[in-house]
C-alpha cells in the first residue's frame, strides 16, 4: 500500500423512484456513501422524489449531485438515442437547474453533475455529445464538478474549457482492454461478490491498475467509485467496500475534499 494519504469519494446514483415506482436502495446506501447521484426527472425520479432524496442526503451527510440523463424513463434511460447537440444541452441545462433549484430550497448546493446511462457511455467517446455537456456544464456557473471517466472525451472535454473533473471507477462493472465498461447483458458486465468488489476498489486507489475480462491490467485513476443502487446487492457491495477501505486507511470522503475549485 501506498504510504501517502489516500482519499476517495464513493457515489451512488439514487432518487430513481418515480410515481407509484420504487426503485433502488436509497435508505441503505447513503449509510455509507459520501456523494449522491439524483436523478432529474427524465430517466427516472419525480420532483417529490428528488426532494424526499435530497432529505435524505442532508440528513446523512452525503454532499448532493445530479444525475441527468435522456428523455428515456421506459428505457430507464439506457438506450442509445440520436440527439442534435444543441437539444442535449438544452436537456441538461433543464434538468440540472431543476435539481439546483430543489436543492437550493433546502438550503443545500449541488456539488456534481454525473450524466446517467446511455448518454454516459456515448460521451465516453463521442466529441459531440462530450461537448454539450462540458458546455451545459459551463452555462450553469456555479463551480460544479463533472464526474466523468479517466481519458474520457468527457473529462478531456470538460478539462479544456476549464471545468474541474473527477474521474469515476466502476467497481461492480468488468472492463474491456480498452478502457470501457462490458456492456450489459455480456458475460463480465457485472461482479456480484462484494469481497470482489472491494479488493477492487482497494487496486484502483492504491495501485491505478484494474483487471479487465480479459485478464489482463490496464490503468486507470479515481476520485470516485460508483455502486449502483439497483444492482440486486447493492447494500451489502456498499458496506463491505467501505469498511474494507477504512480498514487499509483509505479516506472516503466529499468530491470537494479532493477536487479543489480554483
Amino acid at each position: 500500500m501506498n504510504s501517502m494519504v489516500l482519499y476517495v469519494d464513493l457515489n451512488a446514483d439514487m432518487g430513481e423512484s418515480f410515481g407509484r415506482y420504487k426503485i433502488g436502495y436509497d435508505e441503505v446506501l447513503v449509510k455509507y456513501v459520501t456523494s449522491a447521484n439524483i436523478a432529474c426527472g427524465f430517466h427516472a425520479g419525480d420532483p417529490l422524489v428528488m426532494r424526499k432524496t435530497i432529505k435524505l442526503c442532508i440528513n446523512h451527510n452525503v454532499a448532493v449531485g445530479a444525475h441527468p440523463g435522456f428523455p428515456d424513463l421506459m428505457g430507464f434511460g439506457r438506450r442509445v438515442m440520436e440527439v442534435k447537440p444543441e437539444e442535449l444541452e438544452a436537456y441538461l441545462i433543464y434538468q440540472v437547474g431543476a435539481l439546483m433549484g430543489m436543492a437550493r430550497s433546502l438550503g443545500v448546493e449541488v456539488q456534481h453533475i454525473k450524466v446517467h446511462g446511455a448518454l454516459y457511455n456515448m460521451a465516453w467517446t463521442r466529441a459531440d455529445y462530450a461537448e454539450a455537456i462540458a458546455y451545459a456544464v459551463k452555462s450553469l456557473k456555479s463551480n460544479l464538478i463533472l464526474v466523468a471517466p479517466y481519458n474520457s472525451a468527457m473529462a478531456k472535454k470538460a478539462e479544456e474549457i476549464g471545468i474541474p473533473v473527477a474521474y469515476e471507477g466502476f467497481i461492480e462493472r468488468g472492463y474491456t482492454k480498452e478502457g470501457r465498461l462490458v456492456p450489459r447483458g455480456k458475460p463480465g458486465a457485472l461482479i456480484h461478490d462484494p469481497e470482489e468488489a472491494a479488493n477492487r476498489a482497494i487496486r484502483m486507489i492504491s495501485e491505478g491498475k484494474v483487471k479487465t475480462v480479459e485478464g489482463i491490467d490496464i490503468d486507470i485513476i479515481v476520485h470516485t467509485l460508483c455502486i449502483h443502487s439497483d444492482s440486486p446487492n447493492a447494500d451489502k457491495i456498499a458496506s463491505t467496500v467501505r469498511k474494507r477501505l477504512e480498514e487499509v486507511s483509505i479516506k472516503v470522503v466529499p468530491l470537494r475534499q479532493i477536487i479543489k475549485i480554483k
